[in-house]
């Protein structure tokens, strides 16, 4: 089942990185010869180091200079963390062309790598959300109603991992097919920001 196996590359991406704990700190590559698990283990520490640069942005003392530059950085990681799951997709679709959907097959209201997606950014939250329940200079009360939201959490991963495994299995018969749509995200490109394109037009 893919999903045991992405739960397990997930949790290994988020303990890899704060071992060191460091937006700055370069990329474990443990799968490097494994297309898929490379691809996942690459989403989560995009993801993981992502995280961090939220909770730093949220810093109501932060320099402005210091916000604006995390702000690009953000900006920038949503889009590799884009690009990677689109390259998941890609993945799968390859993976898949041998499968003849049925006549009455269905197509899902997401890609199997958007919803590996949001299995990571589970992880995430399933990861912090255990290190508050963990707190020892946190009150009964605040570790009490994070244990709450931890076993939702977990309930929440179990029930995404299940809904997974059937989406590749229902491809696999030919029950469900795959249609890709890229995000097409246009605040970082030059042509579709407007923004960017009145600056370059002003610099011709």
């Amino acid at each position: 089942m893919i999903s045991e196996k992405a739960n397990y590359i997930f949790e290994q991406a988020i303990a890899d990185y704060h071992v060191y704990d460091a937006t700055d700190h370069p990329i474990i590559r443990p799968y490097f010869n494994h297309p898929l698990e490379n691809l996942l283990y690459k989403k989560c520490w995009i993801d993981t180091v992502q995280w961090h640069l939220e909770d730093e942005i949220r810093n109501p003392h932060i320099d402005p200079i210091v916000g604006l530059s995390l702000k690009r950085r953000i900006d920038e990681s949503n889009q590799w963390r884009t690009d990677v799951v689109e390259e998941i997709d890609s993945f799968y679709l390859h993976y898949f062309t041998h499968v003849k959907p049925r006549k009455d097959a269905r197509v899902n209201t997401e890609s199997p790598a958007w919803a590996l997606d949001r299995l990571s950014i589970l992880s995430l939250k399933i990861y912090h959300m255990r290190e508050e329940t963990e707190n020892t200079d946190a009150s009964p009360q605040h570790i009490a109603s994070c244990m709450d939201k931890l076993m939702v959490l977990l309930r929440q991963r179990k029930d995404l991992s299940r809904s997974i495994d059937e989406l590749l299995e229902d491809i696999q018969a030919g029950r469900k097919y795959m249609k890709v749509y890229k995000q097409m995200k246009m605040y970082n490109d030059p042509m579709l920001n407007p923004v960017l394109y009145a600056q370059a037009n002003s610099n011709a």
